[in-house]
């Protein structure tokens, strides 16, 4: 065909059509499949107790997912729980369906001893990787659900210093297993200059520790203003937030979201008051589906391998094997029907063990009764013997001896006593 160009390197030709055949409609196949079906996020919130995590989820997705926490009496403090919490709600913007998990941590690092505080969370994001591993085992894999955790936003206190050891130890644990983003909490309680050295600080203790978190991702032939977007992002990492729902009027008229100071207001959507703005960016509206392919291709599947290997089930990378389906299943079949023999043969034993248990006591049972027996037999025979003689006396009109009469006699008189 004309205008194509000569081949490259890996041996093929690329050719540029001088017609319309179609397939340039493929993006819009699957954006309407796509749209159709709808799509989910999980998200995981880590952070100690009043640095704002519930208010930072409703202020992302202008939703209120979280109830407003009532005040409580004075000398009264909230219940301190481990206990992980997840709130699934579906959301729908300009026809598009989000169904959002968030999964919440109240209890991270509240305690004196913080020892494996982050166990709980590990825990919580195995079996996720668990329940969908079991759910790609079944035969039937129409309805799979992806409740992974796509990402985790850890909260970091805004101490102006450096990460705590808690902050260190929980990312050290997580970052194989999750996407990280390091949000610093609460950001208007420091100054620009001390938001600027703080970053530095909690950058180099997260690199010293060779700490992973999430990065945008760079492809080949991005254009220079996408490129710059995701400049611009990482250089905010990580995120200096505010959180807020409320809107408040500036004093030139306007209505935003904020928060009211002494000293002034702090928009929640405004770039040069935080950071608030850049996070939302990377993990709704630009990267989302990045963060959700990392999980899937990289996180999962080294979970994944690390599991079946663990299970004794390998693979040979080196050598491709063609298999007869009929030899399979022969092989199969041949070893259920071992497995069947040996469960037979181990009934059997259970069952003849069960039956010489139930002989033994049912022999025991037998030879106490017949000692009963004879025992009642003897003193039977006895009576009878006595009962004879007495008999043969009375018979013969021989008087009982004085013996006995005396002793009948005793007996009738303490009976007589008695009554």
């Amino acid at each position: 065909m004309n205008g194509s160009n000569p081949q490259t390197a890996a041996g093929l030709a690329r050719k540029k059509l001088m017609g319309y055949v179609g397939f340039a409609n493929l993006p819009n196949q699957v954006h309407r499949k796509s749209v159709r079906k709808g799509f989910n996020f999980t998200a995981m919130v880590v952070g100690e107790s009043g640095l704002g995590k519930s208010t930072l989820i409703n202020t992302l997705f202008n939703t209120t997912l979280y109830p407003r926490k009532e005040p409580l009496p004075p000398h009264q403090e909230r219940p301190k729980t481990v206990a992980i919490e997840s709130i699934s709600a579906d959301i729908e913007e300009n026809g598009v369906r989000l169904r959002l998990n968030v999964v919440d941590t109240p209890g991270f690092g509240d305690f004196v001893n913080n020892d494996e505080s982050w166990k709980p969370i590990v825990d919580n994001i195995e079996a996720r990787f668990d329940a969908y591993l079991e759910q790609e085992n079944r035969v039937n894999r129409s309805k799979m659900q992806d409740n992974r955790v796509h990402a985790c936003i850890y909260f970091i206190q805004p101490t102006g210093h450096a990460l705590r050891p808690i902050d260190i130890e929980f990312m050290r644990r997580l970052h194989q297993k999750v996407n990280l983003i390091p949000v610093i909490a609460k950001s208007d309680t420091l100054t620009d200059e001390e938001i600027l050295q703080f970053k530095q600080r909690v950058l180099s203790d997260i690199a010293y520790h060779q700490i992973e978190i999430f990065r945008a991702p760079v492809y080949e032939n991005e254009d220079e203003e996408t490129i710059a977007e995701n400049e611009e992002i990482v250089n905010k990492i990580p995120f200096a937030v505010v959180g807020s729902n409320t809107e408040i009027d500036t004093p030139d008229g306007r209505r935003v979201r904020g928060r009211s100071y002494p000293w002034g207001v702090i928009e929640v959507d405004n770039e040069e008051h935080c950071d608030f703005v850049k996070l939302r960016q990377m993990l709704i509206r630009t990267h989302m589906e990045e963060l959700k392919e990392h999980t899937n291709d990289v996180l999962y599947e080294k979970y994944r391998s690390e599991k079946l290997l663990a299970m004794g089930v390998a693979q040979d990378h080196s050598v491709f094997k063609e298999v007869n389906p009929a030899a399979k299943m022969a092989e199969e079949r041949a070893l259920h029907e071992a497995k069947l023999r040996k469960m037979e043969n181990e009934m059997k034993l259970v069952f003849q063990q069960k039956v010489a248990e139930k002989e033994a006591k049912l022999k025991q049972s037998e030879e106490e009764l017949y000692a009963r027996h004879r025992e009642m037999r003897d003193a039977l025979e006895k009576q009878r013997l006595e009962l004879e003689d007495k008999r043969r006396r009375l018979e013969s009109g021989r008087p009982l001896t004085p013996e006995k009469v005396s002793s009948q006699a005793t007996k009738k008189k303490g009976f007589s006593l008695r009554n």
